[in-house]
């Protein structure tokens, strides 16, 4: 079994929370691959499914952020999950807006969800980095990650989750390109080409034909092709 951590703070005052994507993604896959409703266990809301033969333990721990380890260790040890079958989801203020990186082991740059992991599970285990952008201030960073994301995040932060959707099974099979390049269909599609095409040129139309001269008429006298010089000409000789 692996077991998916995604992290955030628990209630409806933090649900719209930038700390709380972790939250938000292990909420889309349990609601798009048919997984067991949420019910409470080991400190948190747990959620299980399948992906092929690959079963996944969905953990949201209640724990609030700063505890978050003490959840992960409890359904850990229940079904004795070890550490590197075990992803984190978790905001990163140092990737922009709607990017996704996938990470094994690592220290937790200072992220109080992953520092409790760390000093419960080690650091061996493997991170869904998703990217919220840095206020530009050390000091505004706490507002900022427990700040609701702005009605103009909606369309990237929407395009994320999908694409974390959509490569999910491939995260269970262990195939990290595939999972990030699903990601990346969604958030950065390939962009049709932009340069104009050069005007068709039209083919020329058919060529006129020549009108047929009309066919000489019956008994009549031919035509006289002489110059007026050579008409004068042949009078004098008569």
């Amino acid at each position: 079994m692996q077991l998916w951590v995604g992290l955030g703070n628990p209630g409806a005052k933090y649900a719209a929370n930038r700390h709380n994507i972790g939250f938000m993604a292990v909420d889309r896959i349990a609601a798009d691959h048919g997984f067991a409703p949420w019910r409470k266990g080991y400190q948190g809301q747990v959620s299980e499914g399948r992906f092929g033969s690959a079963r996944v333990l969905l953990l949201k721990p209640e724990t609030f952020m700063n505890l978050s380890g003490q959840s992960v260790r409890a359904a850990a040890d229940f079904y004795k999950i070890p550490v590197e079958e075990i992803t984190v989801f978790h905001d990163e203020l140092d990737l922009a807006p709607g990017k996704c990186r996938l990470k094994q082991g690592g220290g937790h740059a200072g992220h109080n969800g992953l520092r409790s992991i760390h000093q419960h599970m080690g650091e061996t285990y493997a991170r869904v980095r998703l990217g919220i952008g840095h206020p530009g201030d050390k000091n505004r960073v706490a507002n900022y990650v427990l700040a609701d994301f702005a009605k103009a995040e909606a369309d990237w932060l929407e395009d994320l989750l999908r694409g974390i959707s959509d490569g999910a099974p491939a995260l269970a099979a262990g195939e990290g390109s595939k999972f990030l390049n699903a990601v990346a269909l969604r958030t950065a599609p390939p962009r049709a080409s932009t340069g104009t095409k050069p005007e068709a040129v039209k083919p020329a139309g058919p060529r006129a034909k020549p009108e047929p001269k009309p066919a000489p008429k019956e008994n009549a006298e031919p035509e006289d092709t002489r110059s007026a010089l050579e008409k004068l000409a042949d009078k004098f000789k008569r």
